[in-house]
């Protein structure tokens, strides 16, 4: 299963969900542009990613370059440091990705991207930009974390 329309990392150009694949923000990286855009900070983004990695099998890797999964890139992404763990572990590409997916939703979950609040006729709008119903216009907000910029990403890929 995995995560089929995974973000691009937020080193490029990736949307808030693109943070599940950053390293920790200790150096100058489109990362700290990111997290103010969506109002977390440097030291909640890693209390969100630690805290998950306790829950998770993410939590592991000391062999990685920072000691822990969460921290790792994306699997499309070669790393033979993170594959080493993987194998180790007996987790699979697809099931590191669906882990990574649940860690971008709990970024989001605390981002100020979810505090947005979008009239009908937002939506109408973004429901007419697509020629698509109120309802389906509705659902892919849901489904992009109430993200208008993802809504419109996975809108205009679905068009092509």
């Amino acid at each position: 299963m995995g995560w089929d329309d995974a973000p691009a990392h937020v080193c490029k150009g990736g949307d808030i969900r693109g943070l599940a694949f950053c390293c920790p923000p200790i150096k100058p990286c489109p990362v700290h542009n990111k997290l103010a855009e969506v109002g977390i900070s440097a030291e909640d983004f890693v209390t969100i990613k630690e805290e998950f990695g306790k829950k998770t099998d993410l939590g592991k890797g000391a062999g990685t370059c920072f000691g822990s999964l969460v921290w790792c890139c994306k699997a499309s992404k070669p790393c033979p440091m993170r594959d080493s763990v993987l194998m180790s572990i007996g987790m699979s590409h697809d099931e590191y990705m669906t882990l990574k997916k649940q860690l971008a939703e709990e970024i989001v979950k605390h981002s100020s991207v979810n505090d947005m609040t979008y009239s009908d006729e937002d939506i109408q709008s973004l429901a007419d930009t697509f020629n698509i119903s109120l309802d389906e216009a509705k659902v892919a907000l849901k489904n992009s974390g109430n993200d208008l910029k993802t809504a419109i990403k996975t809108l205009r890929l679905k068009n092509l």
